[in-house]
């Protein structure tokens, strides 16, 4: 399974959903990350610490992807269109992270309709940094996206800072001393087994 994570907006978790996303599919099978962002986030995050899966630049990638049995490609803030018409064709699932906020909100808008007007259509929505209860953020904008009829993950990534402890360390977060380690592992895992049809 190839699974690109692209979003038109920085700030919305597009590289520990890239991350973290190919950490559970390393559960399942041998997985490749392929930083495709300039920024080379995936890969600095690698650098520092140890992660469970390979991580390689776009430029070493495409030799090595045929011994994996997943592919998590981690694309750069508003890839240019001619880059996500590429990835749309040749991915299994677009994984869409956004925030729920009016300008990540905005920021899908365009990525859609862009996806609508070259007929890509295996993409899902996924719901990020969600605030913690009581905020029914999560609950109301999922509820908003799947009326509009957008195919949307039907779990969504609370906002913890184990994430960010585990970004600064270099390794997933359920790897992570925090109180809400496993939580936060955990609804990664449940994406991840909506993505392989188990949730």
């Amino acid at each position: 399974m190839i699974i690109t994570v692209a979003s038109y907006k920085g700030g919305v978790g597009k590289t520990t959903t890239a991350i973290h996303l190919a950490a559970y599919l390393q559960t399942q099978a041998d997985t490749l990350l392929i930083d495709a962002d300039p920024n080379r986030s995936a890969t600095s995050w690698a650098e520092r610490g140890e992660l469970p899966f390979e991580v390689v630049d776009e430029w070493n990638s495409p030799s090595q992807t045929r011994t994996f049995s997943h592919v998590v490609i981690d694309t750069q803030a508003r890839p240019i269109k001619e880059d996500l018409a590429i990835l749309a064709d040749s991915c299994d699932l677009i994984v869409l992270p956004t925030t729920p906020d009016v300008l990540s909100l905005d920021a899908l808008v365009l990525t859609l309709e862009y996806l609508q007007s070259i007929g890509a259509n295996r993409y899902r929505i996924l719901l990020t940094i969600v605030p913690p209860k009581p905020s029914k953020d999560g609950e109301m904008v999922r509820g908003m996206l799947v009326d509009a009829g957008l195919p949307v993950f039907k779990s969504w990534i609370r906002r913890y800072a184990a994430y960010q402890k585990a970004a600064q360390t270099g390794i997933p977060v359920y790897a992570v001393k925090d109180p809400k380690a496993a939580d936060a592992w955990q609804d990664y895992q449940r994406v991840g087994e909506e993505l392989l049809g188990k949730g």
